[in-house]
């Protein structure tokens, strides 16, 4: 991405759904320009044909970025540009070892001239965290680990401390993105899919089913669709067992997010989110947050196979599971909308070489040796 850090947190509200049917949010936020919207929506066709011809649909999230697509740069323009509005030059944020937002967050904060600290936990080890462990660090960014979410807890202080220490506490960014502002992306996306509803380009869903880690993505779905007018209902389908939100906390981070835009938009309609809107599918975990499923691996390998479309183990490709099995039981009749919150834009090209795995942190460099589990 080229252009200042400043001109890149100027107002970018040309191109938001929400702004075009409210206009005061158009410079309400500060955003950075860090996605191509909208995201294309079409029929799984050849999918659906093994289905018996089931009404599936996909949204193209995959392809929502230059440099990192997927779910994180909707959110991520909306916090980076708040650190730059604010003068950070470091950014601080938390997930697995292989986290993609962790690695999102430091591709597209090198790319506005921002630094990256990031906090990491172990995961279940695949061939796939360990590229990203390499991305994270030819992105570079810090990379902080720690055995235990305690442990982190604590080495995560110590570097907040020294960074004030050198004169700026880092901007701090939850894990996923996760907090009323990043959850905005999510609305605006809800307004997007209105638009491409009113345009012809799909029918209304009547489900929409998407990945659940830290939940910020389904507040913002389901927020964003009782504000747009939508009928749709979202299906979370949880990933992670490490914390998962409940139906309630997403409930108040949409009302506190909702509570942000009409102070900017008083004439947003006054909309209850009820935990009840939020329906979370939890059976498709597995062992565990990151652990591969065989549902999700066979899910994964027919989309690839049938409309050549890549997913991954830890998120996207368990949610996908979930839907084949809505359709297959027939418990979720009509028209589901699959989420694609994957990225397929490839890191490694903006980053040149990967470096070797003794470049990382030495308390990292462990996870290269011995066998890794089966993507």
């Amino acid at each position: 991405m080229t252009g200042s850090p400043q001109a890149a947190a100027a107002d970018a509200g040309d191109n938001l759904a929400m702004a075009r049917a409210f206009p005061a949010l158009r410079t309400a936020l500060p955003r950075a320009h860090l996605t191509r919207l909208p995201t294309r929506v079409h029929r799984l066709t050849q999918l659906a044909a093994t289905l018996g011809g089931a009404e599936l649909w996909i949204k193209r999230d995959d392809e929502c970025g230059i440099l990192y697509g997927g779910n994180k740069p909707r959110k991520l323009e909306f916090l980076l540009g708040d650190a730059l509005a604010r003068g950070k030059r470091t950014v601080i944020t938390s997930g697995g070892i292989g986290t993609h937002h962790g690695l999102a967050t430091a591709i597209c904060a090198r790319s506005l001239g921002l630094r990256t600290i990031l906090l990491l936990l172990k995961q279940p080890l695949t061939e796939h965290v360990r590229r990203c462990l390499l991305l994270d660090y030819a992105a570079g960014a810090e990379l902080v680990y720690g055995a235990s979410i305690a442990s982190l807890a604590v080495r995560g202080l110590g570097v907040c401390a020294r960074e004030l220490l050198r004169g700026e506490l880092p901007y701090i960014i939850p894990t996923g993105g996760t907090s009323a502002r990043g959850t905005v992306g999510y609305v605006n996306a809800a307004f997007e899919l209105h638009e491409q509803i009113a345009a012809g380009e799909l029918p209304e869903p009547d489900w929409i089913f998407v990945p659940m880690g830290s939940g910020g993505t389904v507040a913002g779905l389901v927020l964003g669709a009782a504000l747009a007018g939508l009928r749709s209902r979202v299906v979370a389908v949880l990933v992670s067992d490490i914390f998962p939100p409940s139906a309630m906390q997403l409930a108040r981070l949409a009302t506190r997010t909702l509570v942000g835009l009409r102070r900017h938009a008083p004439s947003l309609p006054q909309v209850t989110v009820s935990p009840k809107a939020i329906r979370i599918v939890d059976e498709y975990v597995g062992p565990g947050y990151g652990t591969p499923t065989e549902a999700g691996r066979s899910a994964r390998d027919a989309l690839a196979a049938l409309e050549d479309i890549r997913l991954e183990t830890t998120y996207t490709a368990k949610c996908l599971a979930a839907v084949l099995d809505a359709v297959r039981g027939g418990t979720y009749p009509g028209r589901i909308l699959f989420w694609n919150t994957y990225s397929s834009v490839d890191p490694a090209a903006h980053l040149g070489p990967l470096p070797d795995f003794h470049r990382l942190p030495p308390r990292l460099q462990r996870f290269f040796s011995g066998p890794a589990l089966a993507a």
